[in-house]
């Protein structure tokens, strides 16, 4: 059987096992601990964000951030339509309703044409939930500037963007709250987990409260509001630490991974790779290309042949609006053009392994090639 060739796998350092040992040797098994408040500290200063809560992943830290944003039942959150479920899902555990805001095709991203028109048809919405899709920075600064202008809080989703800078700065803090992900798939992995940020001090204080059960300031187990299990393990935020030590090299290996398939198909007119802005610098989490509407060659036919040899792909995030689950919700594009839905049909993940060989990516690219009679 062939190699098996993956999207993304995790890729493991020394330095996580010496603070896994730190965690056994001294005992701290138990959620929190010495690991736990220095991946906190290390993250915050990695991203230049002043204040940061470690939680058992990212969906948890989007959940906190809609109870900071105070959502409850019946309120309106604008969210992005192309991400994975758990960008949404946070919303409805506060029966929140959400609202789907088309992408653009510069970034992917939320268009912020169409988020101003959802702002005036819904004025009093309670938040909105950006996401940064496969670690390239969305419109930012148009996006925060109509979140001012509309007087609504930013909930910056960089789940798959750590280490991905606009403008010179780190994405995760555009929002009055950021959260990424350290899933088993993400630039780097605590095996699970996730991290909230925030300039706020007290709100941050407030998070960690809710995700340690509410437990009120008493001798004797007191909760005056519902809590959640939500802490980071000393354990898990120990592989954390290792990770975040080998971040950098991490970007710089996907970087190469694009720029490889950006050489190999610019003579292919019918490929293209997602695209970033050039005020932007992803981290590059997931190599993706885009088919042209007019090819013959479908992302099912290139995905098969991959699979024929072992070698993983996906489809793009199938947007959310489309959803059985969310699709009785409102959905806003511009001049009734579905730009999430065109990049999900025409739209492929290829493999960014950051242990590809040039063996492994000459391979891939010679079975996409194929695929265009190249």
């Amino acid at each position: 059987m062939e190699k098996r060739i993956f999207l993304s796998s995790p890729t493991m350092h020394g330095e996580e096992l010496k603070f896994v040992h730190e965690a056994f040797d001294t005992n701290w098994i138990a959620p929190l601990g010495p690991n736990v408040n220095n991946f906190e500290v290390e993250l915050a200063q990695y991203t230049n964000s002043k204040h940061a809560a470690a939680l058992i992943s990212g969906t948890s830290a989007l959940h906190l951030a809609a109870k900071l944003c105070d959502v409850k039942q019946g309120d309106i959150v604008l969210c992005s339509t192309l991400t994975f479920s758990a960008t949404v899902n946070p919303i409805l555990y506060e029966k929140g309703v959400p609202v789907f805001i088309d992408s653009e095709y510069e970034t992917w991203n939320m268009d912020p044409i169409a988020l101003e028109k959802a702002l005036i048809k819904y004025p009093n919405a309670k938040a909105v939930y950006i996401v940064n899709l496969y670690g390239t920075p969305a419109k930012l600064n148009e996006i925060k500037q109509l979140c001012d202008q509309y007087n609504v809080p930013l909930v910056e989703d960089a789940a798959e963007s750590l280490g991905a800078t606009y403008e010179g700065i780190q994405t995760g803090n555009f929002g009055k709250y950021g959260i990424f992900s350290f899933n088993g798939n993400k630039i780097i992995t605590s095996s699970g987990g996730g991290m909230l940020v925030s300039d706020s001090e007290e709100d941050m204080k407030k998070a960690r409260f809710w995700a340690t059960q509410s437990r009120d300031n008493a001798r004797h187990y007191q909760h005056s509001e519902i809590g959640y299990n939500y802490r980071m393990s000393n354990v898990v935020a120990g592989i954390g630490r290792g990770q975040l030590i080998n971040l950098n090299e991490h970007i710089r290996l996907k970087e190469n991974i694009f720029n490889t398939y950006k050489e190999a198909f610019k003579d292919i007119k019918d490929i293209s790779m997602n695209p970033y802005l050039d005020n932007s610098k992803p981290n590059f989490w997931l190599s993706c290309m885009l088919i042209n509407e007019e090819s013959n060659v479908k992302p099912l036919d290139v995905m098969l042949a991959l699979e024929k040899l072992n070698i993983e792909s996906r489809p793009i995030w199938k947007p959310m609006h489309l959803q059985p689950i969310f699709e009785q919700y409102d959905f806003i594009s511009v001049n009734d053009k579905d730009v999430s839905l065109d990049i999900f049909n025409r739209g492929i993940c290829l493999p960014s392994d950051i242990k590809n060989t040039n063996e492994d990516m000459d391979k891939i690219i010679k079975i996409i090639k194929e695929c265009f009679g190249y």
